[in-house]
């Protein structure tokens, strides 16, 4: 017999039927309906059940997930649109392959599943580990799933309203800055003059339009141009980007703008998680309040290496990252005041 295998079912032995388990007391699920034993395929045909019910879940998540597809990956470059238009920089996204921004799609699709349907398969996984379990360690998870799930929601807002912006920002200018300057001038010619089109900040309504009709656009900094009038239907109007004069052209795949943008979000998600390894590490008795203290140092030296590693970009960037992970190391040492080591030892113990 597997230890940790008790579960609940319409099968379960009785109580004075099931074998102990030496330096066990019966779990919670045990009190109120005994305790069984579970082969090793039992536990294997109890996991099989779990991972189907987990993908039978998830896959209507990723329907739907796929459908909102191309509007989240246009939340998504948004800033980057945004700060690239700051530079006079031409706002499109490349794809150099035919299936690069369908597979983009499934990225963030894949994503959004994972997120949205965590709750689903955090169930799964507790139907299948629970029944082997002391009380104190369930309480364990009741505690600390619903502030790591906060922490994660946290990380994701973070990244994408303060430190996306500000790491765009620097890249793209840095860039931007590589080979401009001034373009030499000279007089016109006598009897040349010299063309000039409106400068609009938005495109004009429709019924003022005419074939031929010539704008720029100065939002999507576009020479806009209408060469179709449909009947009933929109107008069809071409554009061209126009950019400030550089020596480098930037052009992102949208490929590879995603998959970094999720690596990034995998990053700080797991950097978000610092109060809870600091409560794990303080309930097993490996730190204690105290030694936090006097690591204050070195944590903010940690900070500052991880704001290093995770933006690597200007020193701005990196002091928005550190400043809240210390903030998160505090939080830890905070917690495990509200949720003291020896008081969740003291349960396991009562509970064992």
């Amino acid at each position: 017999m597997l230890p940790g295998s008790e579960t609940r079912g319409s099968d379960l032995l009785t109580p004075d039927q099931s074998p102990s388990l030496p330096g066990r007391k019966p779990s919670a699920f045990s009190d109120a309906a005994g305790v069984a034993s579970m082969s090793f395929g039992d536990h294997l045909e109890e996991l099989r059940k779990r991972l189907i019910w987990s993908i039978l879940g998830i896959v209507p998540l990723f329907i739907v997930a796929f459908a909102f597809g191309r509007p989240v990956l246009q939340l998504l470059i948004a800033p980057a649109q945004e700060q690239l238009r700051a530079k006079g920089q031409a706002t499109s996204l490349q794809a150099t392959a035919p299936l690069e921004t369908f597979g983009a799609v499934v990225q963030i699709a894949l994503v959004i599943t994972v997120l949205v349907g965590s709750p689903w398969l955090l169930y799964q996984l507790w139907l299948f580990v629970a029944p082997g379990l002391y009380r104190a360690e369930r309480k364990f998870f009741y505690r600390l799933a619903p502030l790591s799930a906060a922490l994660t929601a946290s990380s994701v807002a973070f990244l994408y309203w303060v430190i996306l912006p500000v790491v765009l920002a620097f890249f793209i200018g840095f860039g931007a800055n590589v080979g401009g300057g001034p373009a030499p001038t000279a007089a016109l010619h006598e009897g040349v003059v010299l063309p000039a089109i409106p400068v609009l900040a938005a495109d004009p309504p429709t019924d003022e339009l005419v074939v031929g009709a010539q704008w720029f656009n100065e939002r999507l900094r576009q020479h806009r141009m209408c060469i179709e009038l449909p009947e009933g239907k929109p107008p069809v109007i071409l554009g061209s980007e126009m950019t400030v004069g550089t020596g480098i052209d930037q052009h992102y795949k949208i490929a590879d703008y995603v998959r970094t943008l999720l690596n990034m979000g995998l990053a700080f998600g797991i950097g978000f998680q610092m109060p809870v390894v600091v409560l794990l590490l303080g309930w097993a008795g490996i730190v204690t309040r105290p030694m936090l203290k006097k690591l204050r140092r070195h944590a903010v030296a940690g900070c500052a290496i991880a704001g290093a590693i995770l933006t690597p970009a200007d020193p701005m960037s990196m002091v928005l990252l550190a400043i809240p992970l210390y903030g998160l190391y505090e939080l830890g040492v905070l917690l495990l005041r509200v949720w003291p080591a020896g008081h969740e030892r003291m349960a396991s113990e009562d509970d064992a």
